[in-house]
This record gives structure tokens, sequence and C-alpha cells, in this order.
């Protein structure tokens, strides 16, 4: 069997494939709200066509949780509604409906990355708001410096994770996953680089990975115990002091015994500016170090632009499941064109004659 097509078992679901939709900011809502599902339905129902999973985009927890006030949100009833009709295009088409649920920390109160005025600090006259972070620390020059959390903040913010996770269950979502990279909340607490705590939240790593580990958990005895959760990792940070692969190497077996079912392995975004390397398939080899050295599931994401690098990525073990992002964004057939089974019956005739470039390379290290 193609590895491609080889289905995956998470708890109680299967997976069709081993291709996914990564969670990708769309930036199409409102405060957290769907005013018009038209958008989202479309855009969601088109990229699930022959996928084993797609994940709705990072999905606030509560106001305050939005990184641009144009984010999903999952703290009301109406959203549960509204995000319920994304759930079930989704599931329609064959594809397991997942859902990012997030907390954007010191990276909230910004604008969306494109426009005249894009990717900036949220002017308060504009309706911008003071971040929530482990240390009164900015994200970058310019940005405003974050309010430190207290105690009872962080058991709020603990409790809206799990409450989103009940809405995102009875939504109709079948896999969640926190996000933990990309310098927000959960891993702004991992990495020294923004965490300057002197409590039992800061200072040694059980302290610095206790708010996520305690989110895991909260997170897992809400969610239904059939269906799967899923932890997205910057597994280093790129930068002097920060966090690193042998700390995300600790923490995984750590996370696995919380609950968490799978890694979807990513990198940086703790602070501007940062190095940070790229190339085909860069982040891959993050994927097969965690696989590799602690037996746990992991999802690969990161300029995989084609199938021949996908399916050479699970034939060499670097991962269980691949993320592939901005190329299904402009290209949302690619995973039709290689299972015209698996695309709706107008399609399948067209399908079958088309074919689909197959080059691409991994990096060294694969």
């Amino acid at each position: 069997m193609h590895p491609l097509s080889t289905p995956l078992r998470l708890r109680g679901i299967e997976l069709r494939s081993r291709l996914g939709l990564p969670p990708m900011s769309t930036y199409q809502a409102t405060a957290g709200n769907l005013p018009d599902v038209h958008w989202h339905l479309p855009h969601y129902q088109t990229r699930s066509i022959g996928m084993g999973l797609v994940i709705v985009e990072a999905t606030a927890v509560a106001p305050e949780a939005l990184a641009t006030p144009d984010d999903l949100g999952l703290w009301n009833d109406d959203q549960t509604g509204a995000l319920s009709e994304v759930a079930a295009v989704i599931a329609a088409q064959g594809a397991v409906p997942g859902l990012q649920l997030s907390h954007a920390g010191r990276k909230a109160s910004r604008t969306r990355p494109f426009g005249e005025h894009g990717d900036r600090p949220l002017d308060p006259a504009q309706g911008g708001w003071t971040p929530l972070a482990p240390s009164a620390l900015a994200f970058a020059d310019g940005y405003r410096v974050s309010a430190e959390m207290t105690r009872a903040q962080i058991d709020t913010a603990i409790a809206q994770f799990a409450a989103a996770a009940t809405r995102a269950a009875a939504a109709g979502f079948r896999l969640l996953e926190l996000h933990a990279g990309h310098g927000r909340l959960l891993h702004s607490y991992l990495s020294p680089l923004a965490n300057r705590r002197t409590d039992a939240y800061g200072g040694t790593f059980t302290n610095r990975t206790r708010l996520l580990r305690q989110t895991v958990r909260a997170v897992r005895d809400a969610w239904p115990a059939e269906l799967p959760l899923a932890v997205r990792l910057s597994c280093t940070d790129f930068l002097p002091g920060g966090w690193t692969l042998k700390d995300t190497l600790r923490l995984v077996p750590l996370l696995a015994e919380d609950g968490a079912d799978l890694i979807d392995c990513t990198s940086g975004g703790i602070a501007r500016p940062e190095p940070r390397p790229t190339g085909p398939c860069w982040q891959a080899p993050y994927a097969a170090a965690v696989r590799a050295r602690t037996g746990v599931l992991t999802a690969a994401v990161g300029k995989i632009t084609n199938l021949e690098q996908a399916a050479r990525l699970l034939a060499t073990g670097a991962c269980d499941l691949v993320l592939m992002g901005r190329q299904l964004l402009i290209d949302p057939m690619l995973p039709a064109r290689h299972a015209p089974q698996l695309a709706p019956p107008p399609y399948r005739r067209a399908l079958a004659t088309v074919s689909t470039p197959a080059d691409g390379h991994l990096p060294p290290e694969l």
C-alpha cells in the first residue's frame, strides 16, 4: 500500500490517509465570531477532498486569547454553532475534522498579517488590549509589554482551554490540537526567553512545563476519551538560552503520560528577530527525532510541497502523519489527484486523467 494511503488509527478514530491540513489562520472572522460562514465553508470543504485530516485554524479560547480581532474563537454558544457547520462540511468529504485551540499570550493584540497595516501591534485607540504572558516582556521591539499573569489568571486560562474543548466536541470535531508553539501562551511558559518567573511556573524545567502539562490534563479530562489529543510544539527556539530540541525530547514523554496522542512538530516564533533555517521539508528532522527517541506519534510540517516528499517522509519513518499547508491553500485538489477514488463522484473521471508532478528533495538529515 502507498504510504499516503495507509490509514492511521488514533484512539477511537481512523484517518483514511496520512495526509492532513495543518491549522492555518485565514483572518476572516470578527472578534472570534463567524458573521458569515459562507467563506469558511467552501474554504474547508474544498481542502477536505481526498484528505485524512483537516485541522481548522487557531481558535482562541477567550476574547483576550485572540491573536488578532480577525481570529476564530470558541467561548460561546454562537461560536459553537457556527463551527459545527465547518466541522460538518469537513466530515462530509470523508476527512476527520480537527480544531486547534490557542491562547495568543504575548502575541495578542496584533493586526492580521496582510493589508496596508498588516502584522503590527494593534493600537489601543483601534481596540488593542494588553497581552497576557508569564512575564512582563514585549514580544518584539514596538510591541506592548505584556502583563505578568497572576495565579488566578493562570487557573482561568486552563479552565478556558477545558471549556473550549467541551464546546469543540459538541461542535462535532474529532481531533483536538493545543497550540504550544510559535510564541503563543503555552510556548512562552516553556521558553526561558519569555518566562522569567520565580514561582511554581518559572525557573526550572519542571516549573516552566507545568502550565502546558496542567492544560493537557484538564483538556484530556474535558475531551472525550475515545478522541485523540495533539499538541503542537516549537521543538526549538533557534536562540541562545531558549527552548531546545533536548528540552522537547524530555517533555514529550511527559505529555504522553498526561494524555497527548500526537506531537505536531514545528519550531521558532518565541521572539523577533530570530535566525531560522529553511528549505524543503526543513522541520521534518524534528518530527523524526521525537518519533525515534520517544516512541510518540509525530506529524511533520514545513515546506512540504508535493506528494513525493510526503510519501518519502512516511516511508523513511520520519513521521506518522504529514501536514501540508500552503501548497494545499493554492492547490486543494492535489491529494485527490493522488487518490481519485476519494474525490466526489463528479470529479473522479477528470482526476483519473490528470497526473501529479513528483519531484522535490528531502533535507540531508533524512
